[in-house]
């Protein structure tokens, strides 16, 4: 939005808009690096997908599906849809190998007035908010062994949230590889307590626990909204499909390692979810489970005692990396829209030791801190939610429409067009299932926020008003100075 911003060194020695950073070239370009290989790719999809949804609240896909039976095929279904519209994704991030996600395709497609109101919506709402309850949630589980006959004080979990944040995001700002570590690690660790989780199941199905999945789908909603809701509620869990796709021009040979990262990340979240699921079956009748407040937690006491313990301490591991992956991807989506100028020009700056996009990720870390001090964020989230399933299919939408309106592009991966039309479709349903069914004023207040950004699109961006120059122009400036940040060599 903004021009002026101190420049980098020239090999000859500053020139008259060279600030005191650099007299000298770095080693390497000054741009996000490809430090980024399979398995932490792998290792960013499992690890954001998987948060607490599947730990604690597995019940709203059973509530809306009225039955075990439905509940697990849902599960499957889910993870189904998720593997498609990821496939999608596949061609679209091996066709346009920007970060960024859905942006760069949206801009791509059409045009800049839909990717500013995604970059809008997603960087100011949708990410911060989301890495703000994925650390509450953190925080919670964290402090519980810590007031065993009471819940946590709100403020010990807000200010053990803050510190999450905190902690997180200077992890991130410090290394690409030290976060990649970070995301392996508790991708690993959570995925040690869904082992124990699942084989506690099997052994228990092998001693004949099969009481509670008789009957199956006795009982099943026969609603077209209730199945519908109940597919909403289990994608949540599954959300977090995409990342990798934020961070393309990170991505060591991405031609091969996105779609592969893909195709083994999110199957196997999917095999995990189903049999987690029939898991807790085993030792919960409906009932019980509908009224859990942490599923995973009751299935600890009744059959890993007497270390049940171990069952919070890996959800709180579990919540950690995705917050991290959050954390991560949210970084890259404020830098391709700085780059691009959707956002203020500061946040596609580069660290000039570090090579990561610091003040994005700064900016997104800050916005969180803000959204943990409202008493109750979870329903701005859920209702944010419609949004982010409207740019999901309008980014499916994209890919078709680039069939046919940008065929010179070379397609590494290309999916049937028909897996495209699904999820579309699917996701335009997703939209609109929760308003039919519970038409409430904050959707509108939501749309209306998310157009509001055209209000500063047009001045700011279409026109380029020179005011607005003038006032960014120091405050870049020194922004600059203090963080030690430049310009991306990478442009494009």
């Amino acid at each position: 939005m903004e021009t002026g911003s101190i420049s980098k060194a020239s090999e000859n020695g500053p020139t008259d808009n060279d600030g005191p950073l650099e007299k000298k070239r770095p080693e390497k370009a000054t741009m996000l690096q490809q430090d980024i290989g399979l398995l932490s790719g792998i290792s960013l999809i499992v690890g954001t997908m998987i948060g607490s949804g599947i730990f604690i609240s597995p019940k709203s896909v059973l509530l809306y599906s009225g039955a075990v039976g439905p509940c697990v095929l849902i599960w499957a279904a889910c993870g189904v849809l998720a593997t498609m519209g990821a496939l999608c994704y596949a061609e679209l991030g091996t066709m346009i190998t920007k970060s960024g996600a859905e942006y760069s395709y949206l801009m791509e497609a059409f045009g800049s007035i839909v990717a500013y109101l995604y970059s809008w919506t997603t960087v100011m709402v949708l990410k911060p908010s989301s890495f703000a309850i994925i650390t509450l949630s953190f925080a919670e589980y964290a402090s519980a062994p810590f007031y065993p006959d009471c819940s946590p004080p709100l403020v010990v979990i807000k200010c053990l949230s803050a510190a999450a944040i905190i902690i997180i995001t200077g992890v991130n700002c410090l290394s690409v590889k030290l976060a990649s570590y970070v995301q392996n690690f508790f991708t690993g660790a959570k995925l040690i307590i869904i082992i124990i989780i699942v084989v506690a199941g099997i052994v228990l199905m092998a001693q004949g626990k099969t009481k509670n999945m008789s009957n199956a789908f006795e009982g099943s909603a026969t609603s077209f909204g209730a199945i519908g809701l109940a597919f909403y509620n289990g994608l949540w869990a599954y959300d977090g499909w995409n990342q990798l796709n934020f961070i393309t021009e990170e991505l060591k040979n991405p031609y091969r390692n996105l779609p592969l990262a893909i195709v083994i990340g999110i199957p196997l979240v999917t095999v995990c979810y189903v049999f987690v699921n029939i898991a807790y079956f085993t030792v919960m009748t409906p009932s019980e489970l509908l009224s859990s407040s942490a599923v995973a937690v009751t299935f600890g006491d009744r059959v890993l005692y007497p270390v049940a313990w171990l069952v919070p301490l890996f959800v709180a591991f579990s919540t950690f990396g995705s917050a991290n992956g959050s954390c991560f991807t949210a970084g890259r989506l404020s830098y391709v829209a700085g780059r691009e100028g959707h956002m203020v020009k500061i946040l596609s700056y580069i660290s000039l030791k570090r090579y990561t996009p610091l003040p994005a990720l700064l900016f997104n870390g800050i916005l969180a801190i803000f959204y943990i001090m409202p008493a109750d964020i979870n329903t701005l989230i859920n209702y944010f939610s419609f949004a982010q399933w409207a740019f999901y299919g309008l980014t499916t939408l994209a890919l078709i429409v680039m069939r046919f309106t940008r065929k010179d592009l070379d397609r590494p991966v290309k999916v049937p067009i028909v897996i495209a039309g699904i999820v579309t479709l699917v996701s335009c349903y997703l939209v609109l299932a929760p308003i039919i069914d519970k038409p409430e004023w904050e959707y509108l207040y939501c749309t209306i926020f998310i157009f509001s950004g055209l209000i500063l699109y047009f001045p700011l961006v279409y026109k380029k008003a020179n005011w607005a120059r003038k006032i960014m122009r120091p405050i870049t400036m020194h922004l600059q100075l203090l963080m030690e940040v430049v310009p991306s060599e990478k442009t494009e």
